[in-house]
């Protein structure tokens, strides 16, 4: 069975577009949440390997998310994915612990070379 993953995007057709190249790539994928406050909820009740996390969300934003998911779990691996690319925001994503940040729209191997970067340096 391949590493667990916890898709996290208020759009569904880039949730359905991350589990195409997920499962592709040998990933399981174990659930998506539509916004930081649905995130939290599912990373606590099944603890992925890895989360991919929106950045602009409803309800609580992807900062939001990454900072609650640390708390409780300092180790978890968490991959940004968004459309602003500002240098503030990449950042703010780092300091708030994220592994890696990526831009949309991201080519398949990019997000599949995150992934992989984000597991290998392990919980």
């Amino acid at each position: 069975m391949g590493k667990k993953i916890l898709i996290v995007d208020d759009a569904a057709f880039m949730r359905m577009m991350i589990k195409n190249i997920l499962v592709k790539g040998g990933y399981d994928v174990i659930g998506e949440a539509e916004n930081g406050r649905q995130a939290v909820s599912m990373y606590l009740d099944s603890k992925p390997d890895l989360v991919t996390m929106d950045i602009t969300m409803p309800e609580m934003d992807g900062l939001e998310a990454v900072k609650a998911i640390r708390s409780t779990d300092p180790s978890a691996n968490i991959i940004m994915c968004s459309a602003m690319g500002q240098q503030a925001m990449v950042m703010d994503a780092i300091q708030a612990g994220a592994k890696d940040f990526i831009v949309k729209p991201f080519q398949q191997e990019r997000l599949l070379q995150a992934v992989e970067r984000a597991l290998s340096r392990g919980r």
